[in-house]
């Protein structure tokens, strides 16, 4: 074999291995996005960047992981209405939305026993006296 075919074997050589690897990442389905609106969550950006000022100016944090329990504590004023969202970043199909309202006990307790085991994103929005508040916690169930 000369140097022209040996060259020639090593440039198809090359593009069949792009083409392959190319066919591969065409047939992957198993892509989660952390939010399938993810354009208009980039635009609000500035706003959610606000929420977390506040919530950073608040002299307790919101919510807090409490381990032997297996729950999420919420620390909010009597009132308060909110929203924790529950986000598994290796599997969307886990992620959990739970409302809540404080009501007359000092905190709001959310079991997480349910859930499976794994490392998990707790986030807390709320608004108070016509404020926008938002926190976020990294939990390892």
């Amino acid at each position: 074999m000369n140097w022209g075919n040996s060259i020639v074997l090593v440039f198809v050589l090359f593009a069949a291995i792009v083409f392959t690897m190319v066919g591969i990442c065409i047939k992957q389905d198993d892509i989660h996005l952390v939010t399938e609106q993810y354009y208009e969550a980039e635009i609000k950006y500035q706003e959610q960047i606000e929420k977390v000022s506040n919530a950073a100016l608040l002299s307790e944090k919101a919510m807090n992981f409490d381990p032997s329990e297996k729950s999420l504590n919420i620390h909010l004023e009597d009132g308060v209405k909110g929203t924790v969202w529950l986000f598994r970043p290796s599997d969307a199909r886990l992620d959990q939305k739970i409302d809540f309202e404080i009501d007359q006990t000092d905190n709001k307790k959310i079991s997480l026993s349910k859930l499976e085991r794994g490392y998990w994103k707790a986030k807390v929005a709320w608004s108070n006296a016509g404020k926008e508040y938002f926190e976020e916690l990294k939990i390892t169930l």
